[in-house]
């Protein structure tokens, strides 16, 4: 039977760093499958603009204050530092929890040593 449900997101409070800003705010990935890990996310926009949600930008220089804003794009390009800070959880279309459990199996990293080793 295919799949009709609405995709699932996944909400992260991250930290993303250019040469002039720190930004702080909520970023919104699939919960699965490529772009779900943030690397991967930012790798695939990289002529992008980010949405950023909830945002706190602060300028490095101290040039001016701290401002909140609901909503900022960011150019991916411009990020020279990007950390997760805090899973959110997950969330279907309509903005609240997934009807259904996912079922989701964490991601491994590759052997140590790898095939030639």
């Amino acid at each position: 039977m295919p799949d009709t449900g609405g995709m699932h997101h996944r909400r992260l409070r991250v930290r993303l760093e250019t040469n002039r800003h720190i930004i702080e705010g909520t970023l919104q990935l699939p919960s699965e499958g490529y772009r779900s890990r943030m690397t991967d996310f930012l790798n695939s926009h990289d002529s992008d603009f980010l949405p950023v949600t909830e945002a706190k930008l602060t300028w490095i220089e101290a040039s001016r204050p701290p401002e909140r804003r609901e909503y900022v794009a960011v150019s991916v390009r411009q990020i020279v530092l990007a950390v997760e800070l805090e899973s959110l959880g997950t969330f279907d279309a309509t903005g609240g929890p997934p009807a259904e459990p996912l079922l989701m199996s964490a991601s491994t990293p590759p052997p140590a040593g790898g095939p030639d080793a």
